[in-house]
């Protein structure tokens, strides 16, 4: 098992918990450089309504401007991680893994996967059945059908094995949001939640137990 440090940040302004993860980030860098083995990471917390895109982002994902945003108490950030534009908002499950692959012993690909197993894992226990979209990150739901959702988006960034970025649930989230965006680029693809799903909210801390339950399981971590 491989010691993982896992904190809950609660709701946390989004710039402020991307500071923490660079600030851990770079020092994990470091120490790889010094021939250290880093210790490992699991943050999990809730962000007020923010926008995000990614390096391979499109500006015209964004469907409202910055005037609205502003109306709206909307924050936006182009980051520095792969994929395009999405949404993070009070009840979601937001998780920023600051992990070192090479003790895993996973490419960035396996550890995508791992990430999306990480939520079938969790959804199953709630009777849902999800699954990956071929060409698309992330956790989805009825993907054969032409009311294919998106209920777990994945984006990450990785330097020398380590990683930061990571997965946004959606369990309570207010899906309108969604209504702004082009979620992840894609047009012709819905949005859910796990309340949306279930037909009621959940519990948000029985939801973060699961997840960091499967965390665990799936990346055999003995979280401290």
């Amino acid at each position: 098992m491989i010691k993982t440090i896992y904190k809950n940040l609660g709701i946390i302004d989004y710039k402020e918990a991307w500071d923490y993860q660079e600030e851990l980030f770079a020092q994990k860098l470091q120490e790889k450089r010094n021939a250290q083995i880093p210790k490992n990471h699991l943050l999990i917390c809730e962000h007020p309504p923010v926008f995000t895109l990614g390096k391979s982002g499109d500006d015209s994902n964004l469907l409202i401007t910055q005037n609205l945003l502003d109306q709206k108490g909307i924050q936006y950030y182009k980051i520095n991680r792969g994929g395009d534009i999405t949404f993070h908002g009070p009840g979601q499950i937001v998780g920023y893994p600051i992990l070192d692959l090479e003790q895993f012993k996973l490419g960035v690909k396996e550890y995508i996967h791992a990430m999306e197993e990480v939520i079938i894992k969790t959804l199953a226990d709630y009777h849902i059945k999800s699954e990956r979209l071929e060409g698309a990150t992330g956790v989805w739901l009825d993907t054969d059908k032409i009311s294919a959702r998106k209920i777990c988006a994945i984006g990450v960034k990785a330097s020398r094995h380590i990683t930061m970025h990571g997965f946004a649930f959606n369990v309570n989230t207010d899906l309108s949001f969604y209504n702004l965006i082009n979620p992840c680029g894609f047009t012709d693809k819905g949005v859910t939640s796990l309340a949306k799903e279930l037909g009621h909210d959940l519990e948000m801390a029985e939801v973060q137990q699961k997840v960091k339950h499967y965390f665990s399981q799936v990346f055999g971590m003995e979280m401290e």
